[in-house]
């Protein structure tokens, strides 16, 4: 068969800054479950367009919640002319029944364990409309096109996926839901040979948190550390907790990693149940992982229900104070399939149901204290303050150790904040002048 794998962008002609995008790897893997015989070509609509007019026999569309309405465009668009569609990712496993609507069959969940089903039962005539395996065997080894991974990418960097599964819950979040609660493991000797195997140097770990399970991850460190990469991840502020384990991470190449704070105001902090609890403990917190020469790159969400005005210029002075070299300050999205979405629903409060805008870093529904047009400029305004000169050199001996990525990182960020300000005023006009 002629396969086609698609990751589209979230709307047709739009485009994200370059410099803030990361490598795929979901369909890579699809790519590398399909058996021999078979034709595959994969196609990232952030940096080439997808070829309509072509034929295929079957076409595979992997999305997210704010690219959903551009992915049932494309699907719709091939079955126009009679090729068949599966639709995957994040937003048809949570909604599969509407996805269906412009699929033939979709893949809730992981594709391992399916998709060999989906071409026998395609090529058999008897493509089932849903397929899911809940647990797949994830100690199989999976070839992958490494060569295809790291062109045109920024920075050349790897992209590796060691684990799948969440113990928390948070109400904003559905990757629990999607993955379960239950931390599973690709075997480290797997993990070894993907790096190896791909000649690169820097490594970046897709896992929502790479020391979920620390005796795992003290392993991997280890096995990891004689290929001499640079690699950057995500993980929680506990991993201060283990001494052995932030030495084993810095020990092993890591330059950097992506920790979710959320919210510094106390009483948001106390509501999340966090490790950490305490301004001044997390400030230590903070310091004492750069101190290892590991840069912090923070995530900070705005309009909780008890965000007020005061809280985003309280924010910024604490990340600037702690010199955290690099924050993404997003936006409270209730995506389905988490509870923030259904308490939304519940109250009346959100303000549109166009997915594209589901994107976390545009209002879409009514904050407790503000208007929603209020809190995307204070969002904004803290993007812009953070990502001031004067911040970004305030910000450099903490980072000093790795001064040329954090120049160079920020001043991509300087660039988003400037076309940022140009995406706030057509917001005004298609979403919030629509407010009663």
């Amino acid at each position: 068969m002629k396969i086609l794998l698609i990751s589209p962008v979230i709307g047709d002609g739009v485009r994200r800054e370059k410099g803030l995008l990361w490598p795929s790897l979901a369909l890579y893997i699809i790519e590398g479950l399909t058996p021999e015989g078979h034709e595959v070509r994969i196609v990232e609509e952030e940096f080439e367009r997808v070829p309509v007019e072509e034929k295929y026999d079957l076409v595979g569309i992997s999305c997210m919640t704010a690219n959903a309405p551009r992915a049932y465009q494309l699907a719709d668009d091939f079955r126009k002319r009679g090729i068949k569609v599966i639709l995957g990712g994040i937003h048809p496993t949570i909604l599969p029944d509407e996805a269906l609507n412009h699929a033939d069959s979709v893949v809730i969940g992981e594709a391992e364990g399916v998709w060999g089903n989906v071409l026998e039962d395609l090529a058999g005539g008897n493509l089932l409309p849903k397929y899911h395996n809940p647990d797949p065997d994830l100690g199989v080894y999976i070839p992958k096109n490494f060569a295809g991974i790291l062109k045109r990418k920024p920075f050349n960097v790897l992209p590796v996926c060691t684990t799948r599964g969440c113990p928390y819950d948070c109400d904003f979040c559905s990757v629990s839901r999607i993955y379960g609660k239950k931390i599973r493991h690709v075997p480290v000797d797997n993990v070894v040979r993907d790096i190896v195997d791909s000649g690169s140097k820097k490594v970046i770990f897709y896992d929502d948190n790479i020391i979920g399970q620390p005796k795992y991850a003290k392993e991997l460190f280890k096995a990891i550390k004689p290929l001499k990469i640079r690699w950057a991840g995500q993980a929680t502020i506990s991993l201060i907790r283990d001494t052995e384990l932030m030495e084993l991470a810095a020990g092993s190449g890591c330059m950097g990693l992506l920790i979710g704070l959320e919210s510094v105001s106390v009483s948001q902090m106390s509501s999340m149940k966090k490790c950490i609890g305490e301004r001044d403990e997390l400030r230590m917190a903070i310091r004492k992982i750069m101190q290892m020469g590991i840069l912090v790159h923070a995530t900070m969400i705005s309009g909780f229900d008890n965000d007020t005005p005061e809280v985003f210029e309280d924010t910024v002075r604490f990340l600037i104070d702690c010199q955290i070299s690099s924050v993404s300050f997003c936006i409270l999205t209730p995506l389905p399939g988490t509870r923030t979405y259904e308490q939304m629903v519940k109250e009346g409060r959100l303000i549109t149901n166009d997915w594209k805008y589901f994107n976390n870093r545009t209002v879409v529904f009514k904050p407790r204290n503000m208007s929603p047009s209020e809190l995307q400029l204070y969002n904004w305004k803290e993007k812009k303050e953070f990502y001031g000169i004067r911040s970004i050199m305030k910000r450099l001996p903490g980072n000093i150790k790795h001064s040329a990525f954090h120049l160079i990182s920020n001043y991509t960020y300087i660039k988003h904040v400037k076309t940022e300000k140009l995406r706030i005023a057509r917001l005004e006009k298609e979403l919030f002048t629509r407010i009663a």
